[in-house]
């Protein structure tokens, strides 16, 4: 039986209609990923973007040592935006990042159990929900130390609904130091906010994913009657446009959509008389 309650799931969940939701749970037996990825095929899903709702609110936030040679990037996540925008609960947030930043924790795991003050990270955030009156989430948390002539970079947006932690490997000292290579760090800062890639390279994108947008592609296809051989070559049109999508360098700059990401670092660093590389980076949606 397809309850009212998983088609409201699949409806937040894909912004579809109403009734498609639920014409696709009943053909597939109520298999709510099966749905997504039919609604997908059939392009009924106005995004591919899924979030859970009750996760969606918290703060994102960032912290980059003086030299630019260390960085984390942390979301802690609440029921309500009131709470979200609290002033004591950002302060909270924020005192968390600062205890964190100072420390060693290389990753969520480590960071849940760090000490703070006469607790630790996790107890501390217990703690909090009896004076929230919210349950409280520490959800995502990573570290970026970076490599020798590397520079760690951080972009909070729109309050901290989004952040970025980006590292930029250089091949001379004085690099870090230009305004130049200052102001492309942040624009590739921008761009990641922006963009939403899904990994660095074509190397980065599972191939699980790879495949799951293929077998999408080709149903879309075959629904439209295209012969066989005909679909292959699309085929390959519509994955390089695919990765061009979501590889952070085959993307489109956000500023000057008409330049690659890797163009432009390529041009930057003849203008620097340094070679540039993005070693990483990664990106946090709120409730993502």
């Amino acid at each position: 039986m397809i309850t009212a309650a998983i088609v409201k799931e699949l409806r937040d969940k894909t912004s579809a209609p109403m009734m498609d939701c639920k014409k696709v749970l009943t053909e597939t037996n109520g298999d709510l990923e099966a749905s997504i990825k039919l609604l997908r095929e059939r392009g009924i899903m106005k995004s591919a973007k899924m979030s859970d709702r009750a996760a969606n609110e918290g703060v994102i936030t960032a912290r980059v040592n003086a030299g630019a040679t260390s960085g984390i990037l942390l979301e802690v996540n609440c029921e309500t935006d009131f709470v979200s925008k609290n002033e004591s609960f950002q302060a909270f947030v924020g005192s968390l990042a600062d205890t964190l930043a100072a420390s060693s924790a290389a990753d969520l795991e480590a960071a849940l159990v760090l000490p703070n003050g006469d607790h630790n990270i996790e107890d501390t955030i217990k703690a909090k929900v009896g004076e929230v009156g919210e349950n409280l989430q520490f959800r995502k948390y990573v570290r970026f130390d970076a490599a020798s002539g590397g520079v760690i970079a951080s972009y909070i947006h729109l309050g901290g609904k989004v952040g970025v932690l980006l590292e930029v490997g250089t091949t001379k000292p004085e690099t870090a130091g230009s305004e130049n290579f200052k102001e492309l760090v942040k624009d590739l800062t921008l761009h990641i906010a922006a963009c939403a890639p899904k990994g660095l390279s074509r190397e980065d994108i599972p191939q699980s994913v790879v495949d799951n947008e293929l077998e999408i592609f080709r149903a879309r296809l075959e629904a439209e009657g295209k012969p066989a051989n005909i679909i292959e070559n699309i085929l390959k049109g519509q994955i390089g446009k695919f990765f061009a999508e979501s590889c952070f360098l085959e993307q489109g700059f956000v500023k000057d959509s008409d330049i690659k990401v890797s163009a432009l670092l390529e041009a930057k660093g003849k203008e620097l008389g340094d070679t540039l590389t993005v070693t990483r980076f990664v990106r946090f949606g709120l409730g993502e």
